[in-house]
């Protein structure tokens, strides 16, 4: 059975091998160096407290991950989030990645975030039905930002609204697992 639960420093090792793969193999990221277990503890530990980061488990194996992060720095965007999910090659098509994202969607309505943004390297079939079947809607693209893999990739922004934003809002809370 999958469990989704939150992220512990333990959780590192998994997630960096679940990473790297997309670092190193394909343009879905545009990191250019798959970061080390150390690297992504600190990534991690940087988000606890404010940001959700949940893992999807099975009997101790890890699945995939999925987490939440600032949008832009500047204060009025406190309420939206970006998020970034990622399955382990071997657990592809076995919904881990909508489960990971209707965990972490509820969580972050919980918080009180209104809005959830996704960037996508195009063309990324999968990712992009994904985040739709999570409710996501594509917001937009930039064309030709990122080079890697010798070519230009363009990135696909996808917005989810998390709650009806009207009037002030409360802060949003933090994340206590």
């Amino acid at each position: 059975m999958i469990r989704i639960r939150p992220a512990t420093p333990e959780d590192a090792a998994a997630v960096a091998a679940i990473y790297a793969p997309h670092v190193t193999d394909s343009v879905a990221s545009f990191e250019e160096k798959a970061p080390t277990a150390a690297e992504m503890r600190a990534r991690m530990a940087k988000l606890a407290g404010r940001f959700p980061w949940l893992i999807a488990d099975e009997g101790g194996t890890v699945l995939g991950y999925a987490y939440a992060c600032q949008f832009r720095d500047r204060r009025a965007y406190r309420w939206a989030v970006e998020t970034t999910v990622y399955v382990a090659d071997a657990a592809q098509s076995r919904g881990v990645g909508s489960l990971l994202y209707t965990a972490l969607l509820d969580q972050l309505r919980r918080q009180g975030f209104t809005q959830a943004i996704a960037a996508i390297s195009l063309p990324n079939d999968a990712s992009v039905k994904l985040h739709e079947r999570a409710g996501f809607r594509r917001a937009g693209v930039y064309r030709q930002v990122g080079w890697k893999m010798g070519r230009w990739v363009d990135v696909g922004l996808w917005q989810a609204e998390l709650a009806d934003p009207q009037g002030e809002p409360a802060e949003p809370g933090p994340f206590a697992p």
